[in-house]
């Protein structure tokens, strides 16, 4: 069974940014998460993750159609 959640040391994997750009995507609220636990430990839901993943898609070919291939 797959993951329903996954913490934000993966999710800076997946997307190969450091801990803290994943740490800031998610305060900001460019990438919903919930605090789980007694510790508060951060988890973004794995679709949402792929949201964001497609958004980002798309937010980047809208601006390569608008400022060229730059």
């Amino acid at each position: 069974m797959a993951k329903r959640f996954i913490p934000l040391t993966e999710v800076s994997e997946i997307l190969d940014i450091s801990s803290a750009q994943a740490y800031a995507l998610v305060r900001s609220g460019e990438l919903p998460a919930i605090k789980i636990g007694g510790r508060g430990q951060w988890r973004v839901e794995t679709t949402v993750l792929e949201d964001y993943i497609q958004r980002m898609y798309s937010q980047t070919r809208d601006f390569v159609r608008a400022n060229g291939d730059d």
